[in-house]
């Protein structure tokens, strides 16, 4: 193991590796929107997540995706809150790619809505998805996201521009199909 991830539990130790952090900025709106990538170190990496994972952090909720059968870690989701306007910004990661396609991203999805919803009183959740990622928006819409805007060329990837694509969901638009489990006001 490497050691500068030896003191962070299970569900961080991934995180504790160098990772390429694409810097992000709040436009006029209140939407995170993409700038440059940067490297940072496995010691950045981790001191980054506990800061904005902190215990007295009322805005971040983090959970860990584990697999039913052997309790392995899968993945991360994590919402961003923003209380005044009871809405929020969610991600999802399946750390390796055997996992993919396995419904572990759809299921953790759902239960994130779920909890935004009836647990947070939510009333929407927003989330970005690359578009040369047609897996990921196949899933959302599967958890019922609807496509809601695009930044158009705003990632460029292996000499090619693609859009950032704009999903979100709406309680009533979660409630109808959901009104046999717990409903926030």
């Amino acid at each position: 193991m490497d050691p500068s991830s030896a003191c962070l539990p299970p569900t961080r130790r991934n995180l504790a590796k160098p990772l390429l952090i694409r810097a992000a900025i709040r436009n006029s709106r209140g939407f995170w929107v993409p700038g440059p990538a940067r490297v940072h170190s496995a010691r950045a990496s981790a001191a980054f997540y506990e800061k904005e994972t902190d215990a007295d952090s009322v805005r971040h909720f983090s959970f860990s995706i584990r697999s039913p059968a052997d309790d392995r870690l899968l993945g991360e989701t994590e919402l961003e809150v923003n209380w005044a306007a009871r809405d929020s910004f969610v991600g999802i990661g399946i750390n390796d790619r055997e996992d993919w396609g396995k419904g572990y991203g759809t299921d953790a999805m759902r239960i994130m809505l779920r909890y935004a919803f009836t647990e947070l009183n939510l009333r929407r959740v927003t989330l970005t998805v690359f578009e040369y990622n047609p897996r990921a928006i196949r899933s959302y819409e599967k958890a019922g996201f609807r496509r809601e805007g695009r930044m158009c060329g705003a990632l460029l990837k292996d000499g090619k521009r693609w859009d950032i694509l704009f999903m979100g969901i709406m309680f009533d638009e979660w409630k109808e199909p959901n009104d046999d489990k717990p409903a926030a006001s």
